[in-house]
């Protein structure tokens, strides 16, 4: 009896992962890694705006970008990972139509960052705004998101590291699929029996609560240094990079490595001393971008005077005063006289 006390109040320390991480609504099946992306994008779009308003923008322009940089994202984070991790989809045995499969997981932030930076410097050219001021509004949105998305993680039990002791050690169990027993992302959880190494650490929960308190580092130095020219992106950038450096070394699925680190480690690093060097050259650039620079081309401003030709359309539209505009029109002997009796006295005769 010791022994099975003992044995669940280990149980109930740990993290118990979810039995599925898919749902079928018929034969639509309901993804909690694609709801998690979703979701995420909602939040960064949101605050995202925000942030740009706040700072002098148009309102609605982030939705604009965003309608050029999910897509082009969305791409970029699925070449990245098929190239660094072609194993899984090229060779013998393996299916290369497998990696458009999207929705089974595997995404690359990074050329999720790179290739949606290429559709969002399209939009903002677009509108005419500055593509790293539009950086700077966007970039805790999107660590926020990335945080989001590591919930995705969750439910697919991937991502996670080596055994642990430890009291929030994450339990995985077996998953069993009928129609492809190979398939564990599909599966299910059946009497919870733990995989060989669990618990395990969960790395994934490890990169949410960095990427939380990233965004929460870049909110705070933006609003006490006035932070422009792309540099609250780079300190997003380097902020993210250090953490995802040692959380990588953790993780024991499978990846490429390149003198003996992950791909990602290595990535982590290179991007890491970019951002760092890009933070301190920008600074050169002076103070933050004006807020008019960062007003869409093709809007107006309610603060602005109509052009020459709308002006004129008004004053057609008004109702004219014709003694003023007869003045107006008159001889100078005429204007003369009409201005020597505007000052006599206007008192009617009845009053005089």
């Amino acid at each position: 009896m010791a022994d099975v006390n003992t044995a669940s109040a280990a149980f109930l320390a740990t993290i118990p992962s979810p039995d599925q991480g898919v749902w079928h609504i018929g034969p639509i099946p309901i993804r909690a890694y694609a709801l998690c992306i979703i979701a995420g994008i909602i939040v960064a779009i949101w605050l995202g705006e925000r942030r740009w308003v706040n700072r002098g923008g148009t309102k609605g322009t982030v939705i604009d970008v965003a309608v050029f940089a999910v897509p082009f994202g969305l791409v970029g984070g699925r070449l990245y990972h098929v190239i660094t991790d072609n194993q899984l989809y090229f060779g013998e045995g393996k299916n290369p139509l497998n990696a458009l499969k999207i929705w089974d997981g595997g995404l690359g932030i990074w050329g999720a960052i790179a290739l949606g930076a290429v559709g969002a410097l399209i939009a903002c050219r677009r509108r005419g705004i500055p593509l790293p001021a539009m950086a700077d509004a966007l970039a805790p949105g999107i660590v926020i998101a990335q945080a989001i998305g590591r919930l995705g993680n969750y439910f697919n039990q991937e991502l996670y590291g080596a055994h642990t002791d430890l009291p929030w050690g994450l339990e995985i169990y077996q998953r069993y699929n009928p129609t492809n027993p190979d398939d564990f992302l599909n599966g299910v959880a059946l009497g919870h029996v733990p995989l060989p190494d669990s618990p395990v650490h969960p790395t994934f929960l490890y990169e949410l609560i960095w990427n939380l308190g990233v965004a929460l580092l870049v909110i705070w130095a933006d609003k006490k240094f006035r932070l422009g020219h792309g540099r609250v992106f780079a300190l997003y950038v380097a902020g993210y990079t250090a953490g995802r450096f040692w959380i990588e070394m953790m993780r024991t699925d499978t990846a490429n490595h390149i003198l003996g680190l992950r791909v990602n480690v290595w990535t982590s690093i290179l991007l890491f001393a970019a951002a760092i060097a890009y933070f301190v050259l920008a600074a050169k650039r002076g103070p933050r971008e004006a807020p008019e620079t960062l007003w869409s081309k093709d809007v107006p401003r309610e603060d602005e005077p109509a052009s020459a030709e709308g002006a004129s359309e008004t004053a057609g539209d008004a109702p004219k005063d014709e003694t003023h505009a007869d003045v107006a029109a008159a001889p100078d002997t005429v204007r003369d006289s009409a201005a020597d009796k505007a000052t006599e006295d206007p008192k009617p005769e009845a009053e005089k």
